[in-house]
């Protein structure tokens, strides 16, 4: 298929069928606390530890974010898709309802998410319509455990059949 005739739609319907994490990246700088949703969240290192994410480049919180140079990724629960939608509008205070509080770098951590992982950034690559951004990571922790939220064909799910955290077994 030819670059002039791809079909967006199509592309977006195809990898929609792909389940994502459901995360929260949040920073904070002189007007206050700033956040978005994300779906491509993603391990990139473990010596250093380094992860990454995906933001399109025409996202309203993302230039905040990457200005602050330190962001929190929080990791959200089955029980938090209300929390999901909030953060993948745009406009509105999304921490009026929030309740969070500062990581160790000073970024919001929400409260009732399963995990949160405290980064630096440490790089910013341009990818088409969105930037890769690599954070070094500099703390992390789980809150509460539980399952993740999931994001598949256009709706957010429960995974039933994954475990509620990682085992001590690796799988081949």
């Amino acid at each position: 298929m030819s670059a002039e005739a791809f079909d967006g739609t199509h592309f977006r319907q195809v990898l929609g069928h792909f389940p994502t994490g459901v995360c929260i990246v949040a920073s904070v700088d002189e007007d206050g606390p700033v956040g978005l949703a994300i779906g491509s969240f993603f391990s990139v290192s473990l010596e250093p530890p380094l992860v990454g994410f995906c933001v399109g480049s025409g996202s309203s919180s993302w230039p905040r974010i990457r200005e602050s140079g330190r962001f929190c990724v929080n990791v959200l629960g089955t029980h938090q898709r209300d929390v999901a939608q909030v953060f993948a509008m745009k406009g509105a205070d999304k921490f009026a309802s929030i309740d969070w509080e500062p990581s160790p770098l000073g970024s919001p951590m929400l409260s009732d998410a399963v995990a949160w992982i405290d980064c630096e950034t440490d790089a910013v690559h341009v990818a088409g319509d969105h930037e890769i951004v690599v954070g070094a990571v500099r703390d992390l922790a789980v809150i509460r455990g539980g399952r993740a939220l999931v994001f598949a064909g256009g709706a957010y799910h429960q995974p039933e059949a994954l475990p509620d955290g990682p085992s001590d077994q690796t799988g081949t």
